[in-house]
């Protein structure tokens, strides 16, 4: 059984990774968000006394590339090798710690999955069979239909196929996988994640496919090589492969796993929190200690992906504003496990009201007096540092101090840098009302110079425990204060016990110099500028507004076909690089369903207006259930609900506030337009629409519903 501590190494082991990303495309900005979380945390976990071990790397295999590397002329090899270089060159540009970079066209993880399928196959876990069903060639996507079946995504029709596949016994574990999520309430973070996961699986698991034969871009199953492994086993079993599973050589493996975090994007939560764990406990083996989600990035009110042109480069804001700036915004705006904005008007204003008119603006001033009243020498111990009664300021480093490490722990980010910047806050509270420049020009006396120097010592005292605490979060500008402190080095300095009065009498400043410069408004150009002269064909086209469909891969279930999954099956960060499409918004039900939510219907039809069966088959009516409901902040009307589809969960913003209260509507199953455009209301995006009947003269909505129990996921015809 791997242990968590290795017995040669005094400190203890931490193991955090994030989702290995495909490279259907370039790197953009949800990319770069789970990443530098997880730099952040190993950081933090470093400076704490860890033996960190920070786990990043790209999926390879697929049909879709090897149909992209087809059309650019190169060997699927070649094709991933350069998207992963992009990858690995970015990471390296902003200066993040990983350990290790693992690339699923490795020996090494080729290895490894090969002897896990291997020990799943001997242990009776899979078995072969057939699936038959409907298959969307340009969307790579499973369909539930009958032949002829309309592809929801973008609108080509199916084809009917026929493929032996290899299944994994995925049913076995239903029971299993109920039982450890009840007692293990941290494996799956955060509750919302969990709660959609655990009603998943109580809606019963069906086995899962997990070979192909359509295509050769992959891992050969041992002793069967017309068949590749299918996705999910490939690229999940990173996790270990990177380790040394199947190598021969335990000693990562039992030093580093379980690992205690795996951060994902919140639409691979399933992936991660069913079918991961599964196969670990077929092959025997422990499982991560959590499994943390987090929420997607928008831009411009949109989730990002290719297909919408929206994304946007980490490369645009580092050049403008440098990787500090972004790793901040990213984290100090954005509460983790929750849908975020980015905005380069967003960011700029953050930047300037935070780090340069907040951190360096204080670092600036507090230094700059030392320097110029007492030639940069701090006075005093740090215990016999002055604090007026009112002030209270060692307290407040102390309360700081807890604040941070306990947010940092419950992967709260944001509310981490919101204590920091407000014990800032005092700081420059304390130095305002204090006054230095004016007591010394008061006076001159040693009395009123041993004051001023007390009040400076307080400051730049609170000034070191600032830059420690940020460290792991703006490294590169902490580093500098470090140095301009006098303090040397901070990645060699002992953080991991941090408190007041650590600021040594007779410390020397170093050379002072700007931390965060004021960005102009014309920043906020240049980033804009930069984005759409960097834009690849498919982006600048999308952005037109022909959007492109996107490949999105889902798993098979035998015996029967699987149901629609809009789930992509390559590891994304803060959202799929490869988001679904819907198709154009179909005509309005008739006036007896009336729209309550998610986009704006046509006009209603006329008494005599008639359509015909085939107008309405465009209508896909689906049942749901509803998970999660709560109300749109400044909205009277409005709700956002999370439904759940059986084979999907999606977000629709919905019009009935005034007749539901959230907590009436929980576990409610309802009926919705499944195919409806997606839209924006109060900067949410509404995918489908919920329908009900509007009642009385002011139309209010009554939501539809059966008498009988139904089946979520259901199609009304």
């Amino acid at each position: 059984m791997p242990t968590q501590e290795n017995k040669q190494d005094t400190k203890p082991a931490f193991f955090i990774t994030t989702p290995i990303y495909y490279v259907n495309a370039r790197p953009h900005l949800g990319h770069t968000y789970t990443t530098v979380a997880a730099d952040t945390l190993a950081r933090w976990k470093r400076m704490r006394g860890y033996d960190v071990r920070f786990l990043t790397g790209t999926d390879e295999h697929g049909q879709k590339i090897e149909r992209s590397a087809a059309k650019t002329g190169k060997t699927p090899q070649e094709f991933a090798a350069g998207v992963s270089s992009e990858f690995r060159g970015l990471w390296d540009r902003m200066g993040l710690t990983y350990d290790d970079y693992i690339r699923t066209t490795e020996d090494r993880h080729k290895r490894g999955v090969r002897h896990l399928f291997t020990v799943l196959l001997e242990s009776g876990f899979i078995y072969k069979g057939t699936y038959s069903g409907q298959y969307c060639v340009s969307d790579e996507l499973y369909v539930d239909g009958p032949p002829g079946t309309i592809c929801p995504d973008c609108g080509r029709v199916t084809e009917t196929v026929s493929e032996e596949n290899y299944f994994f016994k995925l049913s076995a574990f239903e029971r299993k996988l109920l039982e450890y999520y009840e007692e293990h309430p941290d494996f799956i973070r955060p509750e919302t994640r969990r709660n959609e996961v655990m009603a998943f699986v109580r809606g019963g698991l069906r086995d899962l496919s997990i070979s192909r034969t359509s295509f050769n871009w992959g891992i050969p199953v041992p002793g069967d090589e017309k068949h590749v492994i299918y996705v999910w086993m490939d690229a999940l079993a990173n996790y270990i492969t990177a380790l040394g599973y199947g190598s021969g050589d335990p000693s990562l493996l039992e030093k580093y796993w379980p690992a205690d975090v795996q951060l994902i994007g919140k639409e691979i939560s399933r992936f991660h929190c069913v079918y991961w764990p599964a196969f670990l406990m077929a092959a025997g083996l422990p499982l991560p200690k959590s499994i943390v989600a987090h929420g997607w990035l928008l831009f411009e009110q949109s989730k990002m992906s290719k297909s919408r042109g929206n994304i946007v480069r980490a490369e645009t804001v580092l050049d403008v504003l440098g990787a500090d700036a972004l790793r901040y915004f990213l984290l100090r705006e954005i509460v983790f496990g929750q849908d975020g904005s980015f905005s380069f008007d967003a960011l700029v204003q953050r930047y300037n009201s935070d780090l340069a008119n907040g951190y360096g603006n204080l670092v600036s001033r507090t230094l700059t007096m030392i320097e110029k009243y007492f030639d940069g020498i701090v006075s005093f111990p740090g215990r016999s540092i002055h604090v007026s009664p009112v002030s209270g300021i060692e307290n407040a480093a102390s309360d700081c101090i807890g604040s941070f490490n306990k947010h940092f722990e419950d992967f709260q980010f944001s509310a981490a840098l919101e204590a920091v910047w407000a014990f800032m806050k005092t700081i420059d509270a304390y130095l305002t009302a204090e006054a230095p420049w004016k007591l010394l020009a008061q006076s001159n006396d040693l009395p009123m110079q041993n004051r001023v120097k007390q009040i400076l010592d307080s400051a730049v005292e609170s000034i070191r425990i600032i830059t420690a605490l940020v460290y792991p979060v703006i490294p590169e500008a902490a580093a500098k204060v470090w140095k301009q402190l006098g303090l040397g080095d901070i990645t060699k300095a002992d953080l991991k016990d941090l408190q007041w009065g650590g600021l040594k009498p007779g410390t020397k400043l170093g050379e002072l110099g700007p931390v965060f410069p004021r960005a102009e408004k014309e920043a906020i150009e240049r980033m804009q500028d930069m984005e759409e002269k960097n834009q690849t064909p498919i982006e600048a086209e999308s952005r037109r507004g022909d959007q492109v469909p996107a490949a999105t891969v889902t798993e098979v279930e035998a015996p029967k076909p699987a149901a629609k999954e809009r789930f992509p099956a390559h590891a994304q960060p803060a959202h799929p690089a490869a988001a679904s499409v819907a198709p154009p918004a179909p005509e309005a039900p008739t006036r007896a369903a009336t729209p309550v939510a998610g986009a704006t219907p046509a006009p209603a039809a006329t008494e005599n207006a008639k359509i015909g069966i085939e107008d309405f088959a465009k209508v896909e009516l689906r049942v749901a259930i509803i998970r999660v409901a709560e109300r749109v902040p400044k909205a009277d009307r409005l709700l956002r609900l999370e439904v759940d589809l059986g084979y999907e969960q999606r977000q629709i913003v919905a019009g009935i506030a005034e007749a539901y209260t959230p907590e009436s509507l929980i576990g409610r199953k309802v009926v919705i337009v499944a195919n409806l455009a997606p839209r924006k209301l109060r900067g949410l995006e509404s995918n489908g629409m919920i329908v009900a009947a509007s009642i009385g003269e002011k139309g209010t909505p009554v939501l539809a519903g059966f008498l009988e129990d139904v089946e979520i996921g259901a199609r009304l015809k």
